[in-house]
């Protein structure tokens, strides 16, 4: 059954588990649909208004969903399996773009988000994905970026994070550490995905703030190196690990472009055919 297309939060249950969910603009059915997968620490609620910004702003739809043990939805049991992101792409996502209808449009995440859209677009073959939005990717492990995860720990357990994070996520505790024990975990330090970036065969416009503290230029060159289709490249000034918030109309603008071009290629395929 196709889900209801909802600006209000909703729930839905993938895999066993509530998640809640949100969409703005235009369903699947009328458009297509930009899917946006949040960040390891994210959820819908801190994609602010970001995802009615976009709908607005590209004229698709935006679909949302926070992922278990995250914002509202259910928790997980910890401690998360270190394949977690790939499991997301095989296990959960499959199914949200079943359950919403999705007939076409584009994959957008963002740090792990990015990293389980890349994985879904790298090892399924999809024909509705036309393209993908990585912003702040991670394909590997960096000592800068597991020295920043090391730091928030700190943040968490003796600082005012996990009051902010609070605000956002029922289970906290359960929202955090899924995240934080997997990327600390010494076993984690092997972890690579870089291999289904070989298999991409969709534009890609791939974001990153100059002064990120979770990831080199190196996750960018990965990409921008190993992929057979399209990547446009965008690295922002003055903009840290998260671009919609550091740099929010640069990159609505750069989205809406790549939106704007995969909608003009789309129709002079179908006037050639």
């Amino acid at each position: 059954m196709t889900l209801a297309w909802t600006a209000m939060s909703a729930q839905m249950i993938i895999a066993g588990r509530q998640l809640e969910y949100i969409c703005h603009g235009p369903d699947p059915a009328t458009a297509p649909t930009i899917i946006l997968l949040h960040e390891g620490l994210g959820c819908i609620a801190m994609w602010r208004d970001f995802p009615a910004q976009l709908a607005a702003a590209t004229g698709f739809g935006v679909f949302a969903y926070s992922r278990a043990g995250y914002g509202q939805s259910d928790p997980v049991t910890l401690p998360r399996p270190l394949d977690y992101m790939t499991r997301e792409a095989s296990d959960v996502l499959p199914a949200i773009l079943d359950g919403i209808g999705f007939r076409r449009g584009i994959l957008l995440g963002h740090s792990d988000g990015a990293s389980i859209a890349a994985i879904y677009a790298g090892s399924h073959e999809d024909h509705r994905v036309r393209g993908l939005v990585l912003m702040a990717p991670h394909f590997f492990t960096e000592a800068s970026g597991l020295a920043a995860i090391a730091e928030a720990r700190s943040a968490y357990q003796s600082g005012d994070l996990k009051a902010r994070l609070s605000r956002y996520h029922r289970h906290p505790d359960n929202a955090f550490y899924g995240w934080n024990d997997a990327w600390l975990d010494p076993a984690f330090r092997q972890w690579n995905i870089a291999d289904v970036v070989d298999y991409l065969r969709i534009p890609v416009l791939a974001i990153q703030g100059r002064d990120d503290q979770y990831g080199t230029y190196e996750q960018i060159r990965e990409v921008e190196s190993r992929s057979y289709a399209p990547v446009d490249v965008e690295i922002l000034e003055a903009c840290a690990h998260a671009p919609h918030i550091d740099q929010p109309a640069r990159t609505l603008a750069l989205i809406s472009e790549f939106t704007s071009r995969l909608e003009r290629i789309e129709a002079a395929e179908v006037i050639t055919a």
